[in-house]
């Protein structure tokens, strides 16, 4: 009998993962969204209350030193990035440190594949809600710097799209980690070796242009900055071709490493 070729294998197993996301999923995070309801109030005010700090004293405070940038005031072009930084915490925090609390020390995992629910869609329910807090956190620092006059295009409406992109990529990266991780402490290697420099490197607070030709190519590889070049474009409508590619390099990242958190999380609760 012939065997079935490695390829047709490997789209078949990716398949499946993608069918993951059902009901099942939705449940999981309705689940997580009733927890939300009782705590919103410190879960937002930790996601949004940084993000503005940074704002005014990056923004204010030092844009008062800075004629401009591309045509634009410092504070014009930070406010986007600050956006984008506002939805990537959000998501990498809620699918890191709170998915390893539910996992390891609530044990909530364990109890919700007791039922009918697969470890992969409870994986997908939880990247789901982490999209969800990266979209919310970044909606409400949109309406911020709207209301400070800082969004001049109505391309901006699409601004929530891209920030489900970015929560997709967030939480899939950090889902990633919890999956390897054997330590809570070990979260702190995380935001420090891959979030941090994604932050400071990613065009949020100055143009990449000024930085040597090596590291403006290889922040290419960084999901933040092609978020980042779409939230400022779409802020200010400077609308190209060339915003397409930043699409497609979203998208096709979170295609691909889509079923490394579930592997992974099965690896690690089999264990």
């Amino acid at each position: 009998m012939q065997k079935t070729p490695w390829i047709l294998q490997t789209l078949k197993k990716l398949a499946t993962y993608y069918r993951s996301v059902n009901g099942w999923a939705l449940k999981v995070l309705a689940r997580n969204l009733i927890v939300f309801r009782k705590t919103w109030t410190t879960n937002l005010a930790f996601n949004v209350v940084e993000p503005l700090l940074y704002l005014a004293a990056l923004g204010v405070g030092l844009g008062t030193m800075i004629e401009g940038i591309e045509g634009m005031s410092y504070i014009q072009f930070v406010a986007p990035g600050v956006v984008a930084t506002s939805a990537m915490w959000a998501a990498a925090a809620e699918c890191s440190y709170d998915s390893f609390v539910r996992m390891h020390f609530q044990k909530t995992y364990h109890a919700i594949v007791a039922t009918p629910i697969h470890l992969e869609e409870v994986v997908v329910g939880e990247l789901l809600y982490g999209t969800f807090k990266s979209l919310l956190s970044g909606t409400v620092i949109l309406l911020v710097i709207a209301s400070l006059g800082l969004v001049l295009s109505p391309w901006a409406l699409l601004i929530p799209i891209v920030l489900i992109l970015n929560g997709l990529v967030f939480s899939q990266i950090a889902m990633i980690w919890t999956g390897i991780v054997p330590k809570i402490d070990n979260f702190a290697y995380f935001f420090t070796l891959i979030v941090t420099p994604m932050f400071l490197f990613s065009g949020v607070f100055f143009p990449l242009d000024v930085l040597p030709q090596v590291l403006h190519q290889l922040a290419w590889l960084l999901p933040l900055y092609h978020i980042v070049v779409l939230l400022r474009s779409l802020t200010i409508g400077l609308i190209t071709f060339e915003l397409l590619y930043h699409v497609l390099w979203l998208t096709l990242f979170i295609l691909i490493i889509f079923p490394l958190p579930q592997m992974l999380m099965r690896r690690r609760l089999i264990q």
